[in-house]
């Protein structure tokens, strides 16, 4: 592998399989060579032939038409899925990318350019294209690199799926779909989904910073059918994973219980019977409801939307926005998290962001673009979904705060209403309304959950619901998801105890 150049790799990199046995030393020792911190960029400078040296040319190449502010984001992702359906391994395929993005900022206008070449010419041409932005020719002068890393325990790095043989994640796909088929004879489909990836960035700007991180992800997921006399039920995706290796689905998450998992859902709803619409207590469940946390409160909180007077937060800042007993905030530094990581794609250390603190809306996300617009700092926040796109504030695991109360008096203080378990998705607009698709709830009558409930949705606007909320509880559950937001997407996780909105709109059959 020593002998392994960058335009050996690019040739190699075209062949599928061949390029991920090639470059799996090289990459490897990038991983490991810095314990669980961010990776040293030495074995990338030689390797691939882009040198500080050229680096810094290329930045200052960026600010050669009068930007105040350059960056180069080089990216190398390997990244697998593996399929099982109708009781067969559908596909499996791997992707692999390599690349630079290349941006110039001047003022609140971004210029960006972006090759998977990394010749010299190559990206100079890319560092002009982004140049084009500024026209002063007034250059700035950039400042020496230096190399800054950040000792972390974020990800696990013990036995990464991206090694394994593929007959390794087969039987863990097959452990997960035979146990939901066995589940009961009523279930008649399961789709298995495994996707991990490794991901490792390096990120150099004018201001001299030199910065690198090895980025883990694994992800399996079970969806099932069932049927009885005609009648089909399919359950959401049960699924668990995060920065994490394959011990985790030894010692956390067995494969055989998401199966189950998506099995019991899928039985369950056979018998639901339609929502009944109108308003009414609503008991929002810990394990998924974290979904709503992220699209109701989560995005009208990230700051490009609010500096733009976007969003419903935008003139919002230090006033109170909740109940006070709620209390909001994003962490990208949780160990291990699907949406976790040490640093984000502008090269700034992650930190816990507080949004709303006990009621009060305190604080939003930001990325260095709207940081500087709005005279605030980068937290940490800036993320894109690869060296193609530029970076925007997005949320990473966004949680709300436990509450003191106890789960079963939560659902046992409501006389008739409604509990939502499982979320198909949903939707927020700018004005801060929403909805969203429940896939099973269930009736609460007397304090107890009593019939499944199907075909349900939740209608209202976030500033509203906030101030709803009655009860939290003292416990907590992780929704894992997808983020989509202008065209890109980025690995996400949402927190949520269980909690209770005093009043809000169902809908279902009238």
């Amino acid at each position: 592998m020593s002998s392994l150049n960058r335009r050996q790799f690019l040739q190699k990199s075209g062949t599928g399989v061949m390029a991920a046995t090639a470059t799996g030393g090289l990459w490897n020792h990038l991983l490991y060579a810095g314990g669980n911190g961010t990776g040293s960029t030495t074995l990338f400078e030689s390797k691939f032939g882009v040198a500080r040296e050229s680096m810094q040319k290329i930045l200052q190449i960026a600010l050669s038409k009068g930007g105040d502010f350059s960056e180069l984001f080089f990216e190398y992702r390997i990244a697998n899925l593996v399929r099982m359906e109708e009781g067969i391994i559908k596909d499996s395929s791997e992707r692999i990318s390599l690349g630079v993005g290349i941006r110039v900022l001047n003022g609140e206008q971004t210029g960006y350019g972006y090759t998977n070449d990394l010749s010299f010419e190559k990206m100079k041409q890319s560092a002009l294209t982004a140049a084009a932005i500024a026209s002063s020719g007034k250059t700035m002068k950039i400042a020496n690199l230096s190399e800054v890393t950040r000792d972390h325990k974020m990800y696990d790095l013990i036995n990464p799926v991206h090694e394994l043989e593929l007959t390794s994640k087969i039987d863990a796909i097959e452990r997960a779909h035979d146990a939901a088929l066995k589940y009961d004879s009523r279930i008649q489909k399961v789709q298995v989904r495994l996707s991990d990836e490794i991901r490792f960035v390096t990120i150099v700007n004018s201001e001299g910073l030199l910065i690198s991180d090895a980025r883990p992800q694994v992800r399996l997921m079970v969806n099932a059918t069932a049927e009885d006399k005609g009648e089909l039920s399919t359950s959401s995706w049960a699924n668990d994973g995060g920065r994490v290796g394959m011990n985790f689905y030894k010692d956390k998450t067995h494969p055989e219980e998401l199966g189950k998992r998506a099995a019991e859902e899928a039985i369950l709803l056979l018998s639901a019977v339609n929502a009944q619409a109108g308003e009414q207590p609503v008991v929002l469940g810990k394990d998924q409801s974290g979904v709503m946390i992220h699209e109701a409160v989560g995005h009208p909180l990230e700051a490009d939307s609010n500096r733009k007077k976007e969003s419903i937060m935008w003139d919002k800042m230090h006033q109170m926005v909740a109940n006070p007993i709620v209390t909001i905030y994003d962490d990208p530094t949780i160990p291990f998290m699907r949406g976790t990581h040490a640093i984000d794609d502008e090269g700034t250390f992650t930190q816990k962001k507080m949004l709303i603190e006990k009621g009060k809306l305190v604080g939003f996300l930001q990325d260095r673009l709207s940081a500087r617009l709005m005279g605030d700092e980068p937290d940490g926040h800036g993320r894109r979904e690869n060296y193609q796109c530029i970076p925007i504030p997005r949320m990473a695991n966004t949680v709300l705060e436990r509450g003191d109360s106890n789960p079963d008096d939560i659902i046992g203080s409501v006389k008739k209403g409604f509990y939502a378990k499982t979320y198909q998705g949903g939707m927020v607009q700018p004005s801060g309304k929403f909805t969203f698709s429940v896939n099973m709830g269930y009736l609460i009558e007397d304090g107890k959950l009593t019939q499944p409930i199907k075909n349900a949705t939740l209608i209202g606007t976030n500033v509203q619901i906030l101030n709803e909320v009655e009860m939290i509880g003292n416990d907590m559950g992780f929704f894992l998801g997808t983020c989509g937001k202008d065209g890109q997407s980025a690995p996400c996780t949402a927190g949520t105890p269980t909690l209770k909105i005093r009043s809000m709109t169902v809908g279902g059959q009238a």
